[in-house]
């Protein structure tokens, strides 16, 4: 027996986020220091590679003011449930067997704005984390809101040194290059290991001839690894067809498909799962079950109603 979880109510009182993410063997977020380079793409995408190569995947849409990872798995008409006899979120089940939690789950509409100051943000993070039955899992994948303030902050110093590792997205440009230098610089004084940058819309794959052309210059996202000294993962071009899937919800067949986008996509999977094989390898002990009271967000205007 299940209720619908609708964002109204009171925060509860705080829990232990590293107690709650026991039963995970790899948790990664992906970071950018500016919106608009594709960070939610690359976090989506890098939860179906790990679910293609026979991993159990949890994702965590973090940007509260933009969700579109529901979008891009085909999931925007899904909603979120409270389990009655246990008390958590159940996460919606997503391509792969993806468990895929997104504020949008919870709003009455695609274009209903969340107006939250800072700490309903953070509280809604935390209650993400800490509340949801993600069950055991191979590898979360926390897509957080961009920039460097309050949200990333609390997850950061919530899981107390329980991060993996951070995937710094960046675009080639050098506007991009000085805000991904700032990222890194947050994820080492956090101590969040870095591990790697991912460069999006790195080039552009014609449909017409199949060249491949550099728009914005070659190699930045490289460079900008490079200075830094932390690894490049790879590069994700512009493909119109990739858009089309996206658009269309079904980001899993796409990256199914035989060509130069798809493997450069999963290039990048191979590359943390070789990084982080021992930790996807480890036997996870089950953490002990504690009682929580579940917290329903209200968003402002709204009246206070049961669940």
């Amino acid at each position: 027996m299940s209720v619908r979880v609708n964002i109204r109510g009171q925060a509860a009182a705080p829990g232990s986020l590293a107690d709650a993410l026991k039963d995970v063997k790899l948790k990664l977020v992906t970071i950018s220091g500016k919106g608009g380079v594709g960070k939610s793409l690359v976090s989506t995408s890098i939860a179906v590679g790990f679910a293609m190569r026979g991993y159990k995947v949890g994702v965590l849409d973090g940007d509260v003011y933009g969700p579109t990872v529901p979008k891009m798995l085909g999931l925007s008409d899904m909603t979120l449930y409270v389990e009655q006899k246990t008390g958590k979120i159940v996460p919606v089940t997503g391509p792969l067997g993806i468990k895929v939690v997104s504020i949008e789950f919870a709003l009455p509409s695609d274009d209903t704005a969340v107006i939250w100051r800072a700490p309903l943000v953070n509280q809604a993070l935390r209650d993400f984390v800490a509340q949801v039955d993600w069950g055991p899992l191979d590898v979360l994948v926390v897509d957080l809101p961009p920039g460097t303030g309050d949200a990333p902050l609390t997850i950061a110093q919530s899981l107390q040194g329980g991060l993996d590792g951070s995937v710094v997205v960046t675009i080639p440009t050098e506007i991009s290059r000085r805000i991904v230098l700032k990222s890194i610089d947050f994820s080492r004084k956090l101590n969040i290991r870095v591990a790697g940058v991912v460069e999006n819309m790195c080039c552009f794959m014609c449909p017409g001839d199949g060249k491949v052309y550099y728009i914005f210059g070659r190699d930045a996202g490289k460079r900008i690894a490079e200075a830094a000294g932390v690894p490049f993962l790879g590069g994700i071009p512009m493909d119109p067809e990739f858009s089309q899937y996206l658009d269309a919800g079904r980001l899993h067949e796409f990256l199914a498909k035989d060509n130069e986008t798809a493997k450069a996509v999963l290039s990048i999977v191979d590359k943390l799962a070789e990084m982080y094989r021992d930790k996807l390898t480890q036997q996870v002990q089950p953490g002990r079950e504690k009682p929580r009271r579940i917290s329903l967000l209200k968003l402002p205007g709204e009246e206070e109603g049961e669940s």
